[in-house]
């Protein structure tokens, strides 16, 4: 057997390597051996959420992952057959559920199948998408590229315990569009969630003046402020998600709560992100176009963003994708913002 060999250590030398590392192994049926893993990182190795995605990828792709423990650094997976079905996973932790659904979603496109997916763990966490940030800009852009994905239900969850639960479902799609996104066009709205759990509603309606303050002069802005009963959130804790719609594009920005950070300056710093976006006049927010380019890369033609920066996890991404498929990554600086070209073989 030939061992398709990637250094995890390369780039960034995060987790996103190794899950989508891992996704591409399954979606081409190259057997990976994945070295270094998270080498960079103040611990090294596989941690819960990183396990739950690779052990979910296998369990989808019908493949054999070995050396898979906690704290590991190195793998081997052998790919088997894509199939649809039920699926259930468990973090175990607060780890993002957002984060084994970078890994999954890829990998579901391609399918025998619908896949229904039911993750538990953490949805609303530092250095991950806040589950309201899924639903209302990254699945958004998914369906411009004819992926169709419905979430079915959530359960909000929060570090330190998680308790959080996703539910999707996912057709099949095996002939995705360009992503073609280069012209955000002027702001039509600027809208948003702020949420809290077993907190006080004076919190989120805090985060949201703050971020409306920083966003007020772009554009009508409305930012729903909400309290979560027990039914829709396990723990406490909150984010904010905030989106613009504008004649081409959806831009997003986020934060997470934090024990000791107050409230407006959690809703200050969404706003800036925003707002810096906007200003620059990117049609892709950064944190968008980073998870887009697996999708691009399987498009039925050239795909084109417009970025305000082309930040590391994106070189890192762009760089392992083309260790799997025959594809060409372009980037062009020009004024304020990056132009990303993704050309398919």
């Amino acid at each position: 057997m030939t061992w398709h060999t990637i250094d995890g250590s390369y780039g960034e030398g995060g987790g996103q390597l190794s899950r989508y590392a891992m996704a591409l192994a399954a979606i081409t049926g190259q057997a990976l051996h994945l070295s270094n893993i998270r080498a960079k990182r103040p611990k090294p190795g596989l941690m819960a959420q990183h396990l739950t995605a690779l052990k979910a990828v296998a369990a989808v792709s019908g493949g054999v992952l070995e050396g898979a423990e906690p704290g590991a650094t190195e793998i081997r997976f052998r790919p088997g057959r894509i199939v649809g079905g039920e699926f259930h996973f468990a973090v175990g932790t607060a780890g993002s559920i957002a984060l084994v659904l970078q890994a999954l979603i890829p990998v579901a496109l391609h399918a025998g199948g619908p896949v229904r997916l039911t993750i538990t763990g953490g949805t609303d966490v530092k250095m991950a998408p806040p589950a309201d940030y899924l639903r209302l800009v990254f699945l958004p852009w998914l369906e411009r590229m004819a992926v169709t994905v419905s979430i079915e239900s959530v359960r909000h969850g929060y570090y330190p315990k998680g308790g959080g639960a996703i539910s999707l479902m996912l057709r099949p799609c095996r002939q995705l569009k360009p992503l073609v996104a280069e012209h955000p066009g002027t702001v039509r709205a600027i809208r948003g969630i702020a949420h809290v759990a077993h907190l006080p509603l004076h919190i989120p309606e805090r985060m949201a003046a703050a971020a409306r303050a920083q966003l007020a002069d772009l554009g009508p802005v409305g930012i729903e402020a909400r309290v979560l009963d027990d039914a829709e959130a396990s723990g406490t804790g909150g984010a904010l998600v905030l989106v613009a719609e504008t004649e081409h594009s959806l831009l997003g920005a986020a934060t997470v709560a934090e024990r000791g950070v107050p409230a407006e300056q959690l809703g200050q710093d969404a706003g800036q992100a925003l707002r810096a976006e906007l200003e620059a006049g990117a049609a892709v927010d950064i944190h968008a176009s980073d998870q887009l380019l697996i999708y691009a890369a399987q498009a039925q033609g050239a795909s084109r963003l417009a970025v305000r920066e082309v930040t590391l996890h994106a070189q890192t991404v762009m760089w392992l994708i083309e260790q799997f498929l025959p594809v060409r990554f372009t980037t062009e600086a020009c004024r304020n913002i990056h132009r990303i070209e993704v050309v398919p073989g």
